[in-house]
């Protein structure tokens, strides 16, 4: 058997991105995990969330970039 974390239907969330409403939609520990790193930057969630949008590749869903830039902090953040 498997021990898994606490787990949550995804939550929808507006962010503004250049002056544009988006909503995105994540488990709740990667909406944590974004507030957490954005607060390590010492900016917004939302200014976090617009330059990882920014930066990801156009065939990439927003969600997906999120969630690629969280595990990749939390194996950054592991990393020897």
């Amino acid at each position: 058997m498997i021990d898994l974390p606490p787990m949550t239907p995804p939550l929808k969330r507006s962010v503004t991105i250049d002056g544009h409403r988006t909503s995105v939609s994540l488990e709740d520990p990667f909406w944590k995990a974004l507030a957490e790193a954005a607060a390590a930057r010492g900016v917004t969630r939302a200014a976090l969330i617009g330059r990882i949008d920014h930066a990801r590749p156009p065939d990439v869903g927003l969600a997906t970039a999120l969630r690629l830039f969280v595990v990749d902090a939390l194996i950054r953040d592991r990393a020897p």
